[in-house]
């Protein structure tokens, strides 16, 4: 996410407010410090953006996920001794 100080941001309003309608966000800040987070007003809310089980039924673990390719790796590191 860019951050723009606040006089950079008023000379390139026009240009700064399409890319957030866009959907790219930044940062405004003051003396190098952030004030204010610029985003899209459709952009969907931090709670409304579901991260875990967006694949739910989608992926299938193997029952021998933990210990698969563990007979392979056995014999890699004995070959070498």
């Amino acid at each position: 996410m860019n951050t723009y100080n606040i006089h950079e941001a008023k000379t390139q309003l026009s240009k700064l407010v399409e890319k957030a309608a866009k959907g790219e966000s930044f940062v405004i800040a003051k003396a190098g410090k952030p004030l204010v987070k610029v985003i899209a007003l459709d952009a969907p809310e931090p709670s409304q953006m579901k991260r875990f089980g967006f694949m739910a039924g989608q992926i299938k673990v193997p029952d021998d996920f933990n210990t698969m390719g563990a007979g392979e790796i056995q014999k890699l590191f004995e070959d070498e001794a």
